[in-house]
């Protein structure tokens, strides 16, 4: 599992039947900065997940990959190899605050 940020989507109108319906996200991984562990950073990676929780551009995001994106009761029939299971509130590290959303939804 990681944290990743939203920053687009993908439309794609011709897919696989199983696919109908279901939102595609670009996603990107973050880390924590190494240095100060102050802030968290892109890992300048990208990937697609599929979103069921409505998740937006911007914001962060819990992700996970490989078999445990098909082990929910959405997700258990399709082809997919990531999925955002969760939207993030805040990140703590070393009892400091390193990411807070700003807007609740």
């Amino acid at each position: 599992m990681f944290i990743a940020r939203v920053t687009g989507s993908v439309v794609s109108s011709t897919k696989v039947s199983s696919m109908t319906g279901h939102k595609l996200m670009v996603v990107e991984p973050y880390r924590l900065e190494e240095k100060k562990r102050k802030s968290l950073v892109t890992t300048g990676r990208t990937f697609i997940a599929v979103d069921t929780l409505g998740a937006g551009e911007n914001d962060y995001v819990l992700v996970v990959q490989g078999s445990s994106a098909r082990l929910t009761p959405e997700t258990k029939e399709l082809p997919i190899d990531a999925m955002i299971i969760g939207i993030v509130d805040q990140v703590h590290i070393d009892k400091a605050s390193v990411y807070a959303r700003k807007d609740e939804k």
